[in-house]
């Protein structure tokens, strides 16, 4: 997250009573100083009047809504920004979901946020700073920067919770709610999600909803069958990995097994206790719970599982056998940088280092901001 304050990038002006805009929309109050982006470049001071453009002053109100939320003209300000660009929230919309995509993350907040300074009630504006902070904090665990991804993950949540309280309801809320939910494996409050955009969307013919809309609400009631089918809102589950995430490992696996003695067929248990067993260190007995996840219906498909068996079979210096789980991952998940990070601590533990920093540089190619992988290419650069 950005440390720096975005306020000190602006100064206000005071417009003087006869001072007029060339722009016709910009009507302003000479007693409510102005807030001004200041140039790239520029000295503190304020600039001649003259040398501000319009620009400058839409940009500054943007970053007082963004971030000043307890300023006592903001209602001003929406309105000076509305007047000046109508399209407004389309505009910026659009350009805030583009550098989502293209990963320019901290622009695109700031965009967000200027977004819910000018309207902080819109729901749908709600649900789109949701999403980014989800995707976000899944970009951060990708490049295994876990704080931030749980920061992340933290503040999406807090917005999700946010859009979920409009009235009337969104059904997309609890659609993307729902898959939140999931990568948090907290398959109680998804079933509740999904279950709620199926009621939200039953009445609605398939025509209005479109082919996009069917497909969500068909991939929700699948996803409710599932959990249903494998119990995994289950009491036990939910406990157990709360308990494995705050580093109770035994007493999560207490409880997983007793989830496991009625639910013997459920991947997701069998890999849980693998990895509570792993995180103390019982490498065999983890190994021997990943491979039964395996062998559960749909366990052999989820590439984190051959990743872990390798990650047992590598602290017991199992190379060949760590190797090969790994490939089977990577055939599964060629982008994922934790798999290929996983390559290249196998190269070093085998004292290969040329392959090593090909492995890590691989993982800087997909992911610039890994931590892991440019630290190890330090380390061999500097021949560690």
């Amino acid at each position: 997250m950005n440390p720096k304050n975005p306020l000190d990038s602006i100064f206000y002006i005071t417009i003087p009573e006869d001072f007029a805009f060339s722009h016709e929309a910009m009507k302003v109050n000479a007693k409510i100083p102005l807030p001004v982006q200041k140039k790239d470049g520029a000295e503190d001071k304020a600039p001649d009047l003259n040398d501000i453009t319009t620009e400058q002053i839409l940009a500054g109100i943007l970053t007082v809504l963004a971030y000043d939320h307890h300023n006592e003209h903001l209602d001003y300000y929406r309105t000076i920004v509305k007047n000046a660009r109508p399209n407004i929230l389309k505009e910026l919309g659009e350009t805030a979901v583009l550098k989502a995509r293209n990963e320019d993350y901290e622009i695109a907040e700031e965009i967000f946020m200027a977004l819910l300074g000018l309207e902080p009630d819109n729901a749908s504006i709600i649900l789109n700073m949701a999403v980014f902070l989800d995707t976000r904090a899944e970009n951060y665990r990708r490049a295994n920067l876990d704080e931030d991804a749980d920061a992340y993950d933290a503040d999406a949540l807090k917005y999700y919770k946010r859009a979920m309280e409009a009235e009337p309801p969104i059904p997309d809320v609890y659609f993307n709610a729902g898959f939140y939910y999931l990568k948090l494996n907290n398959y109680r409050e998804a079933k509740d999600c999904f279950d709620s955009y199926i009621t939200l969307t039953c009445d609605t013919p398939d025509e209005e909803l479109g082919e996009e809309g069917i497909y969500k609400k068909e991939r929700a009631q699948e996803i409710i069958n599932n959990i249903n089918k494998t119990n995994m809102d289950d009491v036990h589950f939910q406990k157990a990995y709360e308990l494995i995430s705050k580093g109770k490992d035994q007493e999560g696996m207490d409880e997983i097994l007793l989830f496991i003695k009625n639910n013997p067929k459920v991947w997701n248990a069998w890999f849980m206790l693998g990895w509570a067993l792993r995180k103390v260190e019982r490498f065999t007995d983890a190994r021997n719970a990943f491979e039964e996840s395996l062998k559960c219906p749909e366990g052999d498909q989820n590439a984190d599982t051959y990743n872990e068996i390798a990650l047992c079979c590598l602290a017991e210096k199992d190379f060949p056998e760590a190797e090969k789980y790994l490939m089977k991952s990577f055939q599964l998940d060629p982008e994922n940088v934790k798999v290929i990070s996983n390559l290249g601590y196998l190269a070093l533990a085998r004292g290969d280092e040329e392959k090593a920093r090909q492995y890590f540089t691989a993982v800087l190619e997909y992911s610039p901001n890994d931590q892991i992988a440019a630290a190890e290419l330090a380390k061999l650069e500097a021949g560690e």
